[in-house]
């Protein structure tokens, strides 16, 4: 009916503007809070909530139990709510929306839902009148006729529905978030807040995911920690590692740094009443005995260190050099996460050392390389003198030169960049320089530039 019928049909009518993106937030909030009962949640329409609850019913006492704590929770936090249990999503919505029947036994959704009305597949209601005036009014008699006609009047579409909400297809929920594949949690008969109530389950929850995971030989990447407050709020606290982590104490560890960084500070309000934790993603972790030498303690350290500093910082905000295939100086090497534990740890910087030599390349490079003036021999001799940075310097020391081509492969429909010669030189003072000189004079150029681009100690 219009706006204007239903005030003169209730004048204290209380209008409010639709709004779609907030109704959708809400309706995840609400779903994050239906976690509580089982990973697996899914929305599958503008208004309702999907939950396989395949396996958990058990932790509530069984069906009726957990259906009747999930409706009186929601009242509390002021919703008015409908629903059903099923064999299928679409069988359980029907029955919310059109039924009295709240649960359905097993192999049972064709016969309970054989006297809803057509409305209940959801089809549009230019079909559910012309339905109506073949005298199909109820799933019963749309299931009584035969297939072929209907499909050639009204589609594919009709039938699919019908086998959905009569149970006969094996119809899945498509989860909001991945299920973890390893989880431990605890439900509290009285809600709790206290800091320390919380590290000792926090504490306890790792040590069960501890015992999961070494059965499997897997480690944990990423721990997630999810609580849930009674008034229906949810939040979710995640931490990462850079090496397959099981220990309860050094999860204990990261998470408390986790929580004393946290800018928002984890708000009990009335409680929590469930704590879960979970191991998103995992890893082969083998059982290794440290070497004699003590660098697998070394290893381990250098890993804590990492997991620590990502946790107050942030994972990306620490990260390792990795050795690159390339000639350039500029691309030798790259910035990755310390936290990608397997390539950062196994780098193999052997192919960069010569023994009993000191380093060819300076580990701190100019970028970009900053011009100099030069006096040198042409066309390709050494620098005798240079001026960087207003500063004179004369050379006493020279090693080179280093030539280094352009790589060719990259710069496909580009200009290539002049050759460098490169030179390690030292001045009076005993201070080492990394220089180059770009272009080779008569070749590429007849007027080469120099460039500094390294400093030595």
């Amino acid at each position: 009916m219009t706006l204007a019928t239903a005030r003169a049909l209730c004048p204290s009518l209380d209008v409010a503007d639709y709004n779609a993106t907030e109704d959708y937030a809400l309706l995840n909030k609400i779903a994050d809070w239906m976690e509580r009962y089982t990973p697996c949640v899914g929305l599958v329409s503008p208004d309702s909530v999907s939950l396989d609850i395949t396996g958990a019913t058990h932790l509530f006492g069984g069906e009726e139990s957990l259906l009747a704590d999930c409706l009186a929770h929601l009242e509390r936090q002021g919703f008015h709510a409908i629903a059903a249990i099923a064999g299928t999503a679409e069988t359980a919505a029907a029955l919310a929306r059109f039924s009295d029947i709240k649960i359905v036994a097993p192999n049972n959704d064709a016969n309970v839902v054989r006297d809803l009305p057509i409305a209940a597949l959801g089809i549009s209601q230019s079909e559910i009148i012309a339905l109506a005036r073949l005298g199909l009014k109820s799933i019963g008699d749309l299931a009584s006729r035969p297939r072929a006609p209907l499909a050639a009047r009204f589609g594919a579409d009709l039938l699919t529905r019908l086998d959905n909400i009569r149970g006969l297809t094996n119809t899945s929920i498509t989860p909001r978030r991945l299920i973890p594949p390893f989880i431990a949690e605890r439900r509290f008969a009285e809600p709790i807040g206290h800091e320390d109530d919380i590290h000792r389950t926090i504490l306890t929850l790792a040590s069960d995911l501890s015992r999961l995971l070494e059965k499997q030989g897997q480690g944990g990447r990423r721990f997630e920690l999810s609580c849930f407050r009674t008034d229906g709020a949810t939040r979710r606290i995640g931490i990462e590692t850079a090496r397959p982590l099981r220990d309860p104490k050094s999860v204990m560890r990261l998470f408390r740094e986790r929580l004393d960084a946290l800018t928002d500070p984890l708000d009990p309000g009335f409680g929590f009443d469930v704590i879960r934790l979970t191991a998103p993603l995992v890893e082969i972790k083998d059982a290794h005995e440290p070497d004699f030498d003590g660098n697998h303690d070394l290893a381990e350290d250098l890993a804590a260190l990492i997991e620590r500093l990502g946790t107050r910082l942030h994972p990306n905000r620490i990260t390792r050099l990795m050795p690159q295939s390339t000639h350039h100086p500029e691309r030798a090497v790259s910035n990755i996460p310390a936290h990608d534990g397997n390539a950062a740890l196994q780098a193999d910087w052997e192919i960069w050392r010569e023994p009993d030599h000191p380093p060819a390349r300076p580990i701190r490079l100019l970028d970009p390389p900053e011009p100099i003036d030069v006096i040198a021999e042409v066309p390709d001799g050494p620098p005798i003198r240079f001026r960087w940075r207003r500063v004179f310097h004369v050379v006493v020391k020279v090693e080179g030169p280093e030539r280094i081509a352009p790589e060719w492969w990259r710069m496909t429909g580009q200009a290539l960049p002049p050759t460098r010669d490169y030179y390690r030189v030292e001045n009076e003072q005993g201070a080492r320089f990394w220089l180059f000189r770009a272009g080779l004079y008569d070749r590429e150029t007849n007027d080469p530039r120099w460039f500094v681009h390294g400093l030595f100690g």
